[in-house]
């Protein structure tokens, strides 16, 4: 991979903060962003409509290979465009990143995307959000955060924002499906769930989101970053 561009690395299970973090880091510092999950939810609708089984490693990679998603983000609004449809909507749904981390198990199918992802790595720099960003993606990244938080309280998150959508959801429900997405996650054969050796990790479970970016502000500074 060319190194042509610096990359903070903000990787973490899902509900951590990563997206607000990444989102408000790209913003401020005018760098591109990279979502690596949205990459592997976008497959995980593409193969829904192709009818291709969430364990059919082949034509998963197959699809991921030429997996036609476009990310249009214009005064903070992002879009996704997937096979020329919007699916903004449908790739944030609960069960679209359930199908997403089932789909991401299978090494082809990430070795398919991983120049997908170095294609994101343009000056100024790189925002990247996921969960190998700092140990398989950008092991080279100027910076690696790694988020973290109690399911209960990432549920808890969850639970607001689909009540504040007007969507209802069990928090129970929503507790189990997080618990085993990380267990998918950390025990996968192929860049498990973990922080890098280097990364820097900071507990969401108790911070409000100024709080979180007010440490990560300053982990930026330290490093000379901003």
């Amino acid at each position: 991979m060319r190194r042509n561009a610096p990359v903070i690395a903000i990787d973490g299970p899902s509900g951590v903060g990563k997206g607000t973090v990444t989102q408000t880091l790209a913003r401020m510092l005018g760098w591109h962003r990279l979502d690596s999950g949205a990459l592997y939810r976008a497959l995980a609708i593409a193969a829904a409509s192709r009818n291709i089984a969430l364990d059919d490693e082949a034509a998963l990679a197959n699809v991921a290979a030429v997996l036609d998603v476009v990310f249009d983000e214009r005064a903070g609004q992002e879009r996704i465009v997937l096979d020329g449809v919007d699916v903004t909507v449908e790739i944030r749904q609960e069960s679209t990143g359930d199908q997403a981390s089932k789909v991401a198990v299978w090494p082809a199918v990430r070795r398919a995307l991983v120049d997908r992802q170095h294609a994101f790595r343009q000056p100024p720099g790189l925002i990247a959000d996921g969960r190998d960003m700092g140990t398989v993606i950008f092991p080279d990244a100027e910076l690696k955060i790694f988020l973290t938080a109690s399911p209960d309280a990432r549920a808890q998150r969850r639970h607001g924002q689909l009540a504040a959508q007007g969507r209802h959801a069990i928090l129970a429900d929503l507790c189990l499906e997080i618990e085993g997405r990380d267990r998918r996650d950390q025990t996968r054969a192929t860049a498990p769930l973990v922080p890098a050796e280097d990364a820097l990790t900071i507990d969401t479970t108790l911070l409000s989101p100024e709080a979180v970016m007010a440490e990560v502000t300053g982990l930026l500074k330290a490093r000379g970053l901003r």
